[in-house]
């Protein structure tokens, strides 16, 4: 009789443990799904880096940045800034939504930068890649 209840006892044992296990498994997948909705957008540049070659000096450069949202979440640009006074960038200032394009605009006055040039734009957003980063560059001639 101890031996069929010893039986009796493991199994229910091995019962009770495997219900608590498979409820283990649902509340690993209902982490794994929070997680990958709580991810947010991403910024991805078509080109980050424009060379617009040589220009004489007093020339104004202007180029036009295309980024797409490839994450899950809408963008917002909150602040976009050059390194030089020289460079003034315009932006989209609407939320871009996944999968949709924004467009960052850089504007470079040449008139007095003689030389070569390499002007760095810094952005900043909501996006998982807080802080991204786009070039213009190239060489100013004198007049």
């Amino acid at each position: 009789m101890n031996i069929l209840k010893s039986f009796f006892v493991c199994a229910v044992l091995a019962t009770l443990m495997s219900c608590g296990n498979s409820g283990n498994k649902e509340e690993q997948s209902i982490d794994t799904l929070t997680n990958e909705a709580a991810k947010g957008g991403q910024i991805e540049f078509a080109e980050s880096v424009f060379d617009f070659g040589q220009v004489k000096e007093g020339e104004i450069v202007e180029h036009e940045y295309t980024y797409t949202n490839t994450g899950t979440a809408p963008v917002i640009l909150s602040q976009v800034s050059a390194s030089c006074g020289c460079t003034t960038p315009s932006y989209t200032q609407t939320p871009v939504l996944p999968g949709k394009s924004g467009k960052v605009k850089v504007s470079f006055d040449s008139n007095g930068q003689v030389g070569k040039q390499q002007k760095i734009v810094t952005i900043v957003s909501n996006a998982d890649n807080r802080v991204t980063t786009i070039q213009l560059k190239g060489e100013v001639l004198s007049k």
